[in-house]
């Protein structure tokens, strides 16, 4: 018997990023990225089946990471990889909330699992008017 709380998270397939240094996670990070990026000429964006088959830009990621100090960095970069399955593949419904930030802002917050058994979440940005999505932060669960 399956609960509800076992139902509330996607299991992704992909690994994390894995690397001694922070320069060998942000490599390896940025080679998936760019390889995504590679597909359009403009912005780069994932498709999520969640959003009906709706596009969530990844630019926006890096701009936010980039703001956090290096340890952080690193942390985060390892879940690179699983953000993007989750958001190509999972079906599974986020947390919505208003933006306490942004007034005509959404935010949706995944839960996904490793195949290892790590929890994390993705964050997405909607904006209410435009309707465009932003792939904001993934980060692993506080313990």
């Amino acid at each position: 018997m399956i609960t509800e709380e076992q139902k509330s998270y996607y299991l992704v397939k992909a690994p994390k990023i894995t690397g001694r240094s922070y320069s060998d996670v942000v490599r390896k990070a940025r080679r998936d990225y760019n390889s995504i990026a590679k597909r359009t000429n403009r912005n780069p964006y994932v498709r999520s089946p969640h959003f009906n088959k709706e596009k969530v830009f990844l630019n926006l990621f890096w701009q936010h990471v980039m703001q956090k100090h290096e340890g952080d960095r690193k942390k985060r970069l390892r879940y690179f990889n699983c953000a993007i399955e989750l958001l190509e593949k999972s079906r599974v419904a986020p947390i919505t909330k208003r933006n306490p930030n942004g007034r005509n802002e959404l935010v949706h917050r995944f839960t996904g699992k490793t195949s290892t058994g790590e929890i994390f979440y993705v964050q997405v940005k909607e904006e209410i008017g435009s309707g465009r999505k932003y792939f904001m932060s993934v980060f692993p669960e506080q313990k």
